[in-house]
């Protein structure tokens, strides 16, 4: 394994110990006890079936103090979870909630894929249907648009995530530029895929590796406790999480996904905001430097933070109110609602 494969690994065992799926483990006490975080004013939780997963599915929703009093529409930000997170994250523990609410005029969604890196897998196993790209682009933001006041139009919609979600919204806002004004990351696993297509290209296995027995049975401990709020059948556990069959069968197909490549194919009137932030510690830090670079090099406008700190949620809840302040400006100037 690659020292950064290592990192990354590391860094997810980590998200795993400190925020995982509407819980919170308190670490003064002599045992991990989990304790769940509660329900933030104006949040929602939505079940709904995703055509494209074939199954039903939930997110999280934030509404704006006033929703129900007035007529407006309002522009939304979605924001999208990490590995070994759930839809219940970003508002119930790393205060994504609390800042929308703040600004007030601003919906919040807070959508569920699961481990799967928010792609369309290439093959799917165990009569799963694996179509995770297409259950954001198509289904939820369906949803949302159908049922809720949205400004629904791409000067209205921004997305964004943390690690694994930093990954999908980049990849999936430059596949649909047509969609998102805004794509934003935190610590983001922004070369997952030109990882896996050198994989690929090298002949190396990418099969799930080893799990030690220690670690198994801390993500079995957090399973009985985290499945119980997330509580979505046959998708609550990480093993049902996890999507069985193949992500990428060729290395043109983990290629299609890849920011550092796909970015070349947006055209310059049709580039969205680009926004990223990482912690100086964080392992993946290089990855958002190096996209950085590259924007630089090319005369692309973005916006980019690095600050003090991990991987981790003490991260996030001091990153999440820069980056939607950004992005929420961002869309309010798009929409004419700025001088």
């Amino acid at each position: 394994m690659t020292q950064k494969a290592q990192t990354f690994f590391s860094a997810i065992a980590l998200t795993l110990t400190l925020v995982l799926g509407g819980s919170v483990f308190a670490q003064n006490l002599p045992a991990l006890v989990p304790v769940e975080a509660p329900i933030p004013p104006g949040m929602q939780t939505v079940e709904f079936f995703s055509p494209a997963v074939e199954r039903r599915m939930k997110f999280d929703i934030v509404l704006p103090e006033n929703y129900y009093q007035s007529e407006e529409r309002y522009p939304v930000l979605y924001l999208l979870h990490g590995y070994m997170q759930n839809y219940t994250v970003w508002g119930r523990n790393l205060a994504g909630a609390f800042y929308a609410r703040n600004l007030n005029d601003l919906i919040l969604v807070l959508p569920d894929a699961g481990n799967s890196w928010y792609i369309n897998y290439a093959s799917s196993e165990e009569g799963q249907k694996d179509n995770w790209e297409d259950h954001i682009i198509e289904d939820v933001i369906g949803f949302v648009d159908a049922n809720y006041r949205t400004q629904a139009s791409r000067e209205g919609r921004a997305i964004a995530g943390l690690s694994m979600g930093g990954f999908g919204a980049f990849s999936m806002g430059l596949r649909h530029t047509d969609l998102f004004v805004s794509i934003g990351s935190t610590s983001g696993a922004l070369s997952h895929a030109r990882t896996a297509a050198a994989a690929i290209r090298a002949g190396i296995d990418r099969g799930p590796g080893q799990i030690d027995a220690q670690r198994q049975a801390r993500i079995d401990e957090a399973d009985a406790f985290i499945s119980k709020i997330i509580a979505i059948p046959g998708f609550s556990t990480q093993s049902e999480r996890t999507p069985a069959g193949v992500d990428f069968e060729t290395a043109e197909q983990a290629d299609a996904y890849d920011p550092f490549i796909i970015i070349y194919d947006v055209p310059r009137s049709q580039m969205p905001h680009i926004y990223m932030d990482a912690g100086t510690e964080d392992g993946l830090l290089n990855e958002a430097r190096e996209l950085a670079n590259l924007l630089m090099v090319n005369k692309v406008p973005f916006d980019y933070m690095q600050s003090q700190g991990r991987h981790n949620s003490e991260y996030w809840r001091r990153s999440i109110g820069h980056m939607m302040t950004i992005q929420h400006e961002v869309m309010q100037r798009a929409l004419g609602n700025r001088p």
